[in-house]
């Protein structure tokens, strides 16, 4: 079953297939052995396991087919059926996630329009054809990249809410790329930037990650970036 650890469900079978006198005794004690805490952490890992699912799952069902496989009594339902069951609940899960992260990308278009139909009115805001936005933080005095450009930045990337995704400073490291080997909103900005600058991207979900998302960032997510390019890679 995907939702549960097929190993803590096995090594459970020890804590939930025990007698009642013997869980009378665990309920009491102060988890004083290294059997107790083991018991107890296993347990604890299978709760974790199941919270996603809780409401889907009845408990004593659940402790009746444990205690059954260890006991190996006749199950009450065939491997076929067992097997469909968890099938069908899979599928189930599965539509629902759909559902939920259709839901999810029709809000963080929604809110990423209003970010940006806002954001365009700020003093200093500049709106190129292609919806990009930028704000000039630092201006430098070197040349700009081109498309085809390597470029070294340092860049923090956050989500309009103010989530941030991803940052080169906490690294401690500048990141170095190809131009045209990133998002469009990025291909672009940065060809705006003389080295030495320090601008401030708004990036329309088209120009990002789009309907897809990637990693922490929402599927229709605007981006924000503060970017400051340090230096046009020369080519060996």
């Amino acid at each position: 079953m995907r939702y549960v650890s097929q190993t803590l469900l096995i090594t459970a079978t020890i804590v939930l297939g025990c007698s009642s006198d013997e869980q009378k005794r665990i309920s009491k004690s102060n988890l004083s052995t290294d059997q107790d805490k083991l018991g107890y952490a296993l347990g604890q890992d299978v709760g974790a396991s199941l919270q996603r699912i809780k409401a889907q799952v009845d408990l004593a069902s659940f402790m009746q087919g444990v205690k059954d496989s260890l006991n190996e009594a006749e199950p009450k339902l065939s491997k076929d059926e067992a097997a469909n069951v968890v099938r069908e609940f899979s599928k189930r899960m599965g539509q629902h996630g759909t559902a939920a992260t259709k839901e999810l990308a029709e809000k963080s278009q929604k809110d990423g329009v209003a970010y940006l139909a806002k954001n365009k009115t700020n003093p200093g805001v500049t709106t190129t054809a292609s919806g990009l936005q930028y704000e000039i933080l630092k201006k430098g005095s070197g040349a700009k990249p081109t498309a085809t450009d390597t470029v070294k930045v340092h860049y923090k990337g956050t989500l309009i809410d103010g989530t941030e995704f991803d940052s080169s400073y906490k690294r401690n490291e500048p990141v170095q790329f190809p131009l045209n080997g990133v998002i469009p909103g990025w291909t672009e900005g940065l060809q705006l930037m003389p080295v030495g600058s320090h601008y401030k991207f708004v990036i329309p979900s088209e120009l990002a990650y789009g309907e897809r998302g990637t990693g922490r960032i929402p599927p229709n997510a605007t981006l924000i970036f503060e970017v400051e390019l340090l230096e046009i890679v020369k080519k060996k």
